[in-house]
């Protein structure tokens, strides 16, 4: 490297998982040392999948990664993967006992070591991820949405971390006043002109540069626009009267060209799904009665949110709920679940298939539609569940319950990988779910969004 301060380079580097998958185009970027710096960009422009690149599980096809001789590279995935859920917390970890107790208790995470991966909660699984992370103390931090599942005091702690962290990090996150805490740059993906732009800053500074440069282009293409069309009226009045004028316009045509080229590559913004409304299902009688840790009935109109801090039980309570135990969900009433991990997904299907599993409809372009509506085209919808973003199964799980329909919504971290601009969208819908809802967040912005909520605060931990 050149530069002796840059630890990583992407020099026009592209990647394609295949001819219909193309993530990145010649794309470049620098990361310095001891920097903090963000990766934003939509749901499956490839974040994840930069990170891929720099600890070689993948291979660009062309271009150049460039990471400091003898550089360590720790990271803390999205999710654990299922080969690891069985292990113990202790095989979870390459580390004596001494060093993961150390590490754990650091973090805030009192679990045994014989405790098997599977069985901690959301935001215990997210500890862990960053613990393995940050056990072996590595040069370059790698940190795949950190905050989900994260109780605000998680948060809390994790930001501190990185306020006070010496090394190198780059952060994957959706999270903007997280972010904006420690950020000392931003790499913006573009899903559609798939480069990376490099903006030095913090996060809401850069997010208001990249505003105010898309107007800025928007512009000046405007009036190259404007010039363009003028000079094509020009040139049609010329038309072919003399030798002379016949050149003119030849002239005028190439300049013409030159302007065209020199037109700015407009970035596209990330979209944003459009307002929608979760229909709700017609039914005669109850709904849920629920008998522990509270007795209470729900019918139309009801909310209750579940809160406690990570490990109480929340998810799990949800889950007994779903199975019965301490709950009698009325056996008409189609229950739409949105689970912390997916776990409702079958994976090994393609999301089509999955959107017609819960439709109330088998009409094809009803699919497309809805699929459409929440940012999944005809070449998404036929891609195996198992090879999407995080952020689009997130998705998806949306359009399913959208034509589920369903008569009762138990949503678990429902912001879990979503993109936050789509979140104030997704809340709307909740909040106007004419069914009774069951709710698990720690997202306060979302939380706030819904009215009438009744709050259940687990003080003991629950298990089914």
């Amino acid at each position: 490297m050149t530069d002796s301060n840059v630890v990583i380079r992407f020099n026009e580097v592209s990647f394609a998982y295949n001819d219909a998958k193309v993530i990145l185009d010649e794309a470049s970027f620098s990361v310095h040392r001891n920097s903090i710096v963000t990766i934003i960009g939509q749901n499956g422009a490839g974040k994840s999948t930069i990170f891929k690149l720099l600890l070689d599980k993948l291979t660009p096809q062309s271009g150049k990664i460039s990471v400091e001789l003898g550089t360590t590279i720790g990271i803390a995935e999205q999710v654990i993967g299922a080969d690891k859920l069985e292990l113990s917390v202790a095989d979870y970890f390459s580390a004596p006992a001494p060093e993961i107790k150390r590490m754990l208790h650091s973090l805030k995470l009192e679990v045994p070591l014989t405790k098997k991966v599977g069985e901690l909660s959301g935001g215990q699984k997210a500890k862990l991820m960053l613990a393995h992370a940050l056990i072996s103390n590595p040069d370059v931090l790698l940190l795949d949405e950190p905050t989900n599942n994260l109780d605000r005091a998680g948060v809390e702690l994790l930001t501190t971390l990185l306020m006070n962290y010496q090394k190198t990090c780059i952060v994957i996150s959706h999270d903007a006043d997280f972010l904006n805490c420690f950020t000392d740059g931003v790499l913006n993906l573009d899903i559609h002109t798939k480069k990376i732009e490099q903006f030095v800053g913090n996060y809401y500074d850069v997010v208001d540069e990249i505003a105010a440069k898309l107007e800025r282009d928007r512009q000046a293409n405007s009036r190259l626009q404007k010039s363009i069309k003028d000079r094509f009226e020009k040139v049609n009045k010329l038309g072919g009267k003399s030798i002379a004028m016949s050149q003119l316009a030849r002239r005028i045509r190439k300049d013409i060209e030159e302007d065209r080229e020199e037109m700015v590559e407009m970035r596209q913004e990330d979209r944003t799904i459009p307002e929608f409304t979760i229909p709700n299902q017609e039914y005669v009688g109850y709904v849920i009665k629920i008998d522990k840790p509270i007795k209470t009935e729900m019918v139309k109109g009801h909310r209750l949110l579940i809160k406690g801090p990570n490990g109480i039980g929340k998810s799990t309570l949800l889950r007994a709920f779903l199975a019965g135990q301490g709950a009698d969900i009325n056996p008409a009433v189609r229950v739409g679940y949105y689970s912390q991990d997916f776990s409702e997904l079958d994976v090994t299907k393609t999301a089509y298939d999955s959107l017609l599993t819960v439709s109330q409809t088998d009409h094809p372009e009803v699919i497309y539609e809805t699929g459409a509506r929440f940012l999944l085209d005809a070449k998404l919808l036929h891609t195996k569940i198992e090879l999407l973003s995080e952020g689009q199964k997130g998705l998806l799980c949306y359009a399913r319950l959208f034509l589920q329909k369903p008569g009762l919504l138990v949503l678990d971290e429902p912001t879990n990988h979503i993109n936050f601009r789509h979140i104030p969208v997704i809340a709307h819908a909740v909040n106007n779910f004419e069914g009774p809802v069951i709710l698990v967040s720690h997202l306060n912005d979302f939380v706030n969004e819904i009215k009438n909520l009744r709050e259940l605060d687990l003080a003991v931990p629950f298990s089914a």
